[in-house]
């Protein structure tokens, strides 16, 4: 008898959304995490005595329904707080643009700047309707070449009347902006430059690619998949309710165990060998860890075929991002938002054109950091003052670019100049932000890389450009979750629909291997 039905390796949220559901089916699940904390970059970690930080992801916007609702998440005491602030960008001429999360007050803050209000009309209608049908696509498990089940080819047939109910015009359009850059579709909506470099920005989330960059439409649309939210605790509470519905279940989760390969005989994954040499056995195995290192490191490359070796050699994952984690002693003053602290709640984003934003790129493709780079920083402690001592406050900054590998130097001489060039960029909207910062933590990508498992810092387990979507996701030759061993499903990020905080991955390949697991 096998100790397991199904071994998870990997407690981020995907890993623990797949075993829930495993577990919510009655079968006996073990997730194994090698760190001791729970969420991998989406966690909430006390960096400096007695402030949290959100690691990597600020937030929960993209959690999907199928996961929050059939997981009963809030029963495990997941919470949210909402903003009415999608972002901020302040200008170097002094003035503010806000997004507000509602279409009503954004023509009209807009038409500050530019008659482009009438455009953001059109603009929120379509890309509103887009992300909705992005969002029904990556519910479903993506269909292969041939031989697909009758289910999930009348699923996808519903999809595809879904998206001839957009009716010709929009129906054209979906079809003819998702290969676009976001350089150009932006350019065919808006003429006003803060607008444009401020939409840019989803666009080229998690990829090293500037907004010019074929398929970075499609990117705009799959980050409005979801609602902004913040997470009340931070973002790790997500796993931590993942964790609590995954154990309910009888589900066991446990920390601080390092998995060192995947066993398998006989062409089928069977089991996991511990770092210490324990051998669990499980009927599948399901990896939360990114295609590459689940492939080539836990398993072996001479358990696969040559093509499928090649493939996953190539796999495009470039990360390009760094984080700057400060915790302070009050409240950063950005005279654009004047005096009103409410604009500060949601993205504060530095990235004042299409041309800032590209130019930000022109230095990562040639291995250097951004000399002038797009900053995305949130300050969760407004909304949520447990999060800091009282009266003070954590600033998060997303730096892009910060390629992995760098041409000149290497990471562990750069860090510190990374951030001093963060805090530098920044407080020249915000100047007193030196004077308050009492510590910061910067990781960079290969800190992401040596210590959340993110093989070169890759928050997507892969780009997600148009090569390396759906049935290409994470590479050609995979069925679905299902890798091309048996009993071997990979259930994160690497797989359909991609990156980002949705649970997705991890619950359409539980769902796979409950159906072919007996």
């Amino acid at each position: 008898m096998t100790d397991f039905d199904f071994i998870v390796i990997g407690g981020g949220h995907n890993g623990l959304t797949a075993a829930a559901w495993l577990a919510k089916a009655g079968r006996r699940v073990l997730v194994l995490e090698k760190r001791a904390t729970l969420g991998g970059v989406a966690a909430t970690e006390e960096l400096v005595p007695g402030f949290h930080f959100n690691i990597g992801a600020p937030d929960a916007r993209l959690l999907s329904p199928a996961v929050l609702d059939g997981l009963d998440l809030k029963k495990h005491g997941l919470e949210f707080i909402e903003s009415e602030i999608a972002a901020f960008a302040p200008q170097a001429d002094g003035r503010g643009l806000t997004l507000w999360n509602g279409a009503e007050k954004n023509a009209s803050e807009i038409s500050r700047f530019s008659k482009d209000d009438q455009a953001w009309k059109e603009y929120s209608r379509q890309t509103s309707r887009f992300a909705g049908v992005l969002a029904k696509m990556a519910c479903l498990r993506p269909p292969t070449i041939k031989n697909n089940p009758l289910g999930l080819m009348l699923a996808w047939g519903r999809l595809a009347l879904q998206v001839r109910a957009l009716g010709g015009r929009d129906m054209m359009q979906f079809m003819r902006v998702l290969p676009m850059s976001g350089y150009q579709y932006l350019n065919e909506h808006f003429e006003t430059e803060a607008l444009k470099g401020l939409l840019s920005v989803p666009g080229v989330t998690g990829s090293t690619q500037g907004p010019r960059a074929s398929g970075t439409g499609f990117m705009l649309f799959y980050q409005q998949m979801g609602a902004a939210r913040q997470v009340s605790g931070g973002v790790g509470q997500v796993s931590a309710a993942l964790a609590k519905a995954a154990q309910a279940r009888g589900a066991q989760v446990r920390t601080s165990i390092g998995v060192k390969r995947i066993l398998s005989e006989r062409g089928r994954g069977i089991g996991v060998e511990l770092d210490s040499g324990e051998q669990i056995s499980a009927k599948a195995v399901l990896s939360n860890a990114d295609p590459r290192t689940t492939f080539m490191d836990l398993l072996g490359a001479p358990q696969l075929e040559p093509r499928i070796v090649r493939r996953l050699r190539g796999l495009k994952l470039r990360g390009s991002t760094a984080t700057v984690h400060l915790a302070l002693s009050g409240l950063p003053d950005f005279p654009a938002a004047g005096g009103d602290q409410a604009r500060l709640t949601g993205d504060i984003v530095i990235c004042p054109s299409l041309d800032y934003a590209e130019k930000a790129f022109d230095d990562a493709k040639h291995g250097r950091i951004s000399a002038y780079p797009i900053l995305i920083a949130r300050i969760p402690s407004l909304l949520d003052p447990r999060l800091a001592p009282t009266g003070q406050h954590t600033m998060s900054i997303i730096f892009r670019y910060a390629p992995y590998k760098l041409a000149e130097s290497n990471w562990d001489a750069e860090r510190e100049r990374l951030g001093d060039l963060a805090v530098e960029t920044m407080a020249k909207y915000a100047p007193n932000l030196k004077s308050l910062i009492l510590n910061r933590r910067v990781i960079t990508p290969l800190d992401y890389e040596r210590e959340y498992g993110l093989a070169e810092g890759s928050e997507m387990h892969g780009q997600m450009g148009l090569d390396q979507l759906l049935l290409q996701r994470p590479v050609p030759g995979f069925v679905g979750y299902r890798s091309p061993v048996d009993g071997l499903y990979l259930c994160g990020a690497g797989a359909h629909p991609g990156g980002g905080v949705t649970g997705l991955p991890g619950l359409n390949a539980a769902k796979q291997a409950l159906k072919e697991i007996r």
